[in-house]
């Protein structure tokens, strides 16, 4: 049996070219805020603006004294909160597209990131978390607000195998949050 030390060396690792999109970015911070410290308070602000919001209605809608203000901006700060990750992605996006095409390579050691003007190495254990979606694996910190992330967009795939090799690279060193 002939072995090719190359090629076998590296079919553990799984390589993703792409150009970032705003909706890479966005799907990143919206992921992040399901679990992190912010996320949460979004969540309970956002509901009590909509308690409040109803409260405020019912009040004016029984002939109680309307006040408008709250009825036009509670909404909309709740939309703003809503709407923050595609606000932020599109800030982001700007900038990572600065750094032209996006090269990862993922194996057991961790990710490398190469991109037209850097090249940056994280190991598992800088971001020891991820998330997936239908659109992307997403890595992220360990600390309480995943302050640091790394967004690997499933199109950016040679192969759909290659979303099972990723996965399960993913799944032998990481945990799934």
């Amino acid at each position: 049996m002939v072995m090719d030390m190359g090629r076998d060396a590296e079919q553990g690792a799984v390589e993703l070219v792409y150009q970032p999109v705003a909706g890479d970015f966005s799907g990143a911070l919206r992921e992040r805020r399901r679990f992190n410290r912010a996320g949460k308070i979004q969540r309970w602000t956002v509901g009590f603006i909509a308690v409040a919001f109803v409260v405020e209605l019912a009040a004016a809608l029984t002939g109680g004294h309307v006040d408008w203000f709250p009825l036009i901006w509670m909404p909309l700060f709740a939309g703003i909160l809503l709407l923050t990750p595609q606000l932020t992605a599109r800030t982001v996006v700007k900038i990572a597209a600065r750094n032209g095409t996006y090269r990862a390579t993922v194996t057991d050691a961790g990710l490398t990131m190469t991109t037209d003007n850097s090249t940056t190495s994280v190991s598992w254990a800088a971001q020891p978390r991820y998330r997936e979606t239908k659109d992307a694996f997403f890595t992220f910190s360990d600390d309480k607000n995943a302050t640091c992330f790394t967004v690997l967009p499933k199109r950016a795939l040679q192969s759909p195998a290659d979303a099972d090799r990723l996965r399960e690279i993913l799944d032998r060193n990481l945990t799934r949050v």
